[in-house]
């Protein structure tokens, strides 16, 4: 039986971003496949961490092209980021988990992702479609949180998977508008 390698990441996505202490055997129980058959796909925890990262921001990276972030206004430039990002939320959720424990070391992919959505979320303040005193790093911040948060209340079935978009958008968004009065 031919392994899906990268189904088996975003089953250990999952479970990761939940637990952060899980070992690989019960990573190898939640993919569906034997420890010797996650130990020759990925040599140790270091490893599948790696290719959870590569994974991530190679996802990632493809949402954010197809969203097309620099064109129309910024809403609807989130709004797109929502959409296309949704396959990948539990990746994604693993990357900000996962970005804090680099002690230090920094993934220039993943920075250089983390800086194009917070340029959005700047040229939407620029052209006063957001609130100017949040900074853009901050709307990023709340961006990731809600992808994750969501994807998890989606994996747990606390929420309906077809509601993941509007959520999101509205939550983020709503709290994000610059009001008439500002």
């Amino acid at each position: 039986m031919a392994v899906d390698r990268d189904q088996v990441l975003r089953t250990a996505a999952a479970l990761l971003t939940r637990k952060a202490t899980a070992t690989m055997d019960e990573v190898a129980r939640a993919s569906g496949i034997g420890r010797a058959t996650l130990h020759r796909h990925f040599a140790g925890r270091d490893a599948l961490v790696k290719a959870l990262e590569e994974l991530g921001i190679r996802e990632f990276e493809a949402a954010l092209g197809a969203a097309r972030t620099d064109e129309g206004p910024a809403g609807d430039a989130v709004r797109r980021l929502i959409a296309e990002v949704e396959p990948a939320a539990g990746l994604l959720a693993f990357l900000v988990t996962e970005n804090q424990l680099f002690e230090g070391e920094v993934n220039e992919g993943w920075d250089r992702l983390d800086a194009r959505v917070s340029a959005l979320f700047r040229r939407g303040q620029e052209r006063g479609e957001f609130r100017i005193d949040l900074p853009p790093a901050w709307l990023t911040e709340a961006f990731y949180g809600l992808i994750g948060s969501c994807a998890w209340a989606v994996q747990d079935g606390r929420v309906a998977p077809k509601d993941f978009q509007y959520m999101i958008a509205e939550l983020l968004l709503g709290g994000a508008r610059r009001s008439v009065e500002q």
